[in-house]
Parts: C-alpha cells; structure tokens; sequence
C-alpha cells in the first residue's frame, strides 16, 4: 500500500507539473492564430490596394494576360471590365474578398479562370521544396564555418569566413544567382541554367538562396562560439579531463545551436523575400515565380492569394523556430 500510495503521489506531482506547460501551450497557439489572421487580412488588402494603384488599365492587363498582347482590342477590354467587375467601387471588392476569405475561399485566377486555391496548391510542393534544401543547405555550411572561426578568433579562417560572409550578403540574389549560372552552367557545364525537368535544377537555386543565408548565420555561430569559449562551463570541462572535442561535442554544440536556431526567425524574411526572386530567375515553378506573372498581368486575386500564402509560411515556420528554440536552449527545462 505504501508503495502504491508512493507512485501515486509521484504521478500526480508530475501531472501538476506538467500543467503550466499545457496551459502556457494554449495562448501560445491562440497568440499564433491570431498573428496569422491579421497577417492575412493585412497582406491581402495591401495587395488589393497596391495592385489597384498600379499605373496602366488594369482590364487592358487582364485581357493580354488571357489572350496575348497582340490579340488585344478594346472592346476586349471592356468586355472583361464588364465580367469581372472592374468597375465597381473599390470598397465594393475589397469587402468581397473580405467576405471570402472568412469562408477560406481565395477566388478565382481572373487571366486562367481556375481557383486561386488549386493554382497555389500546385505551386506550393515546388516552393517548400527549394526552401527547406535552402535552408538545410545554408545549416550545414554557415554554422560549421562559424565554429571552426570562434575556435580561433582572429586565425584564418576567421578571416577569410569574415571576408566571404560580408560579400554574400552584401550581393543581391539575383546577381548571386547570375554568378553562379555563369560558373556552373556557362563555364562548367555542370547543372543546368533554369527550367524544373531535371533533377539538378534545383541545386542553383536552392545555392543561391542558401549562401546568403549561411553568410550570416556563420558569423552568428562564430560569436557563439567565442563565448562558449571563453565560458567558466566550457574551461571546467577541460579542466575535468575532457578533450577540447570532447567539450565541443558535450557542450559546445547545443549552446552554439540555440542562438544560429533562433536567428533563423530573422532569416525567413531573406528567405521569403529570395525566393519570389530566384524562382524568376531560375523559372522555378513556385509561388513566387507565379506572383511576379501575377503582378504583371493585374491578377487582383493570385496577387492576393500568393503573397497571403507565403505570409503565413512565415508566421508559421517562426512558429517552428520558437518551437526548437525551446527545446535545443539548455537553460530552459524541458
């Protein structure tokens, strides 16, 4: 009975400590939800208004979009100012589009004329696709330069990882992106230059994207690594017998993680902003490419629908990010 009695008390003191973390789980998703839905609204009525405010007939757009620039009459524009209603106020078709979106429908395309759902469900896979290789490839090389930099300050390879990370990320995407076509395509022949059928055309792209952000997620690992270096935590260990490896590995590593982890909530505005431009470059069949046809062609609603998309993709890959903060910080209990 005692032992009974025991295990009990020790499961219900573990149920009670559990329950801050559940409760402090609920606000922190209702915090997220609502972060996602003034990112909708926001993003959504901008474009609207932006796009309106765009110089040039926007029913003259719409109808070279769907029958080319050379079949366009005026009568054809008219006779798409009349169907879509290009006429009517613009409070009129804004509070439209507010009344859909509350009904989670983003409308239709109006040059393709199919759903702006469909539309961005077939270019989402591409998009996550080229960002999360970007991303994983940017991990692999900006933070492991960064520590091998703060394991010398001032040697080397400080130097030079300094000298390289402030020329990336002080180059536009574009030209990146243009450099490294005329050195792997031009010159070397190895992948290709743009396009989406082989499976190799990813690799530019995704480089692209990821150098510039393991510019400077390298100089973050770098400082971290200074001061895991110079820690009293880092200096006991050694002093216990431990390798400098060794100490690297036990505790160097995690705390080096926790803030390259943390900075990648910074990083998703590179992110999001590189791969409306990359993918143009490149022809890669994401959302971004499809915003920038979107945009010249006065797709009020695919303007809308895209840039809503990639709004929440950062609200929610900063969700993640904060998610594996906590768990990879080492002063936080788990």
């Amino acid at each position: 009975m005692g032992l009974k009695n025991e295990v009990g008390l020790k499961n219900q003191m573990g149920l009670k400590n559990n329950l801050p973390a559940w409760r402090g789980l609920a606000p922190a998703l209702a915090r997220r939800l609502l972060q996602a839905a003034m990112v909708a609204l926001l993003v959504g009525t901008l474009c609207f208004f932006m796009t309106r405010l765009l110089p040039g007939d926007i029913a003259y757009r719409i109808a070279a979009g769907r029958y080319g620039y050379d079949m366009v009459t005026a009568a054809a524009a008219e006779a798409v100012r009349i169907e879509l209603g290009l006429d009517r106020p613009w409070f009129a078709a804004l509070a439209d589009w507010w009344g859909r979106l509350l009904q989670l429908d983003l409308g239709m395309s109006q040059v393709t004329g199919e759903p702006v759902l469909i539309e961005i469900a077939r270019q989402l896979g591409p998009t996550l696709r080229l960002s999360l290789l970007a991303m994983a490839m940017s991990l692999c090389v900006g933070p492991t330069l960064g520590v091998l930099a703060g394991l010398r300050p001032g040697g080397l390879i400080d130097r030079l990882t300094l000298a390289l990370s402030v020329a990336l990320r002080a180059m536009p995407p574009f030209l990146l992106g243009l450099i490294l076509v005329l050195v792997f395509s031009v010159q070397l022949g190895a992948l290709p230059a743009a396009g989406h059928d082989d499976h190799g055309s990813i690799m530019l792209p995704a480089l692209t994207l990821a150098l510039g952000m393991a510019a400077v997620s390298c100089r973050v690992a770098r400082d971290a690594m200074v001061q895991v270096s110079a820690s009293a935590y880092f200096a006991f260990a050694l002093t216990k017998g431990l390798t400098p490896r060794q100490a690297l590995l036990r505790h160097g590593v995690r705390n080096v993680a926790a803030p390259v982890t943390a900075y990648l909530g910074v990083q998703l505005v590179y992110l999001i902003e590189g791969v409306v431009l990359v993918e143009t470059i490149f022809a890669w069949p994401g959302i971004g490419h499809a915003l920038v046809h979107a945009i010249f062609g006065r797709d009020v609603p695919m303007i809308q629908g895209s840039a809503l998309v990639l709004g929440l993709l950062f609200v929610l890959f900063n969700a993640l990010v904060d998610t594996a903060c906590a768990f990879i910080d080492p002063r936080r209990k788990p």
